[in-house]
């Protein structure tokens, strides 16, 4: 079923593709050589998380996976992955693939959602940066609310998916 979805987007982009060049071949030319210059930029990040996730996760057993972020972990084990998805740094096209490898490992579908809502709402390390922009209670106010919508977010996801 996956695989019949992931070709049918396939066809659907490449029949837009089509259509972007038949309408401006300039700007869709210019258009895929930013998207490549995009991908080249973002490789080796991407490249340097997988290979540390392939690394954790040939260290960590999948049963350890389950225990501490395990659908079964609950409260703690979304708190626990709240907490790295809040500190981690990376961009978020790679939090994707980290987050199914996980899923694939043993972790929980709220578990996975809280980690991916914080990693892309919550910015711990990116604080003093946001604080100098937006001032000490805006950028508090905004990490606080964000955490606890992810959470909320989180809780929804599960129900619906698990």
């Amino acid at each position: 079923m996956n695989s019949v979805f992931t070709f049918f987007l396939y066809g659907v982009a490449v029949i837009l593709l089509g259509a972007s060049f038949k309408k401006d071949r300039n700007k869709t030319v210019l258009s895929l050589k930013k998207a490549w210059k995009m991908f080249v930029n973002v490789l080796p990040q991407f490249a340097a998380i997988l290979l540390l996730v392939g690394l954790l996760l040939a260290r960590v057993t999948p049963e350890t996976i389950q225990r501490v972020i395990g659908a079964k972990s609950g409260i703690a084990g979304m708190l626990i992955a709240s907490l790295l998805g809040a500190v981690t740094l990376v961009p978020v096209l790679v939090a994707f693939p980290v987050a199914a490898e996980l899923l694939k490992n043993g972790a929980g579908v709220a578990q996975i959602a809280v980690f991916i809502s914080t990693l892309t709402m919550v910015g711990f390390v990116t604080l003093p940066m946001e604080i100098k922009y937006l001032e000490k209670k805006a950028a508090i106010l905004r990490n606080v609310l964000s955490y606890l919508f992810a959470f909320a977010a989180a809780i929804i996801v599960g129900a619906i998916m698990e």
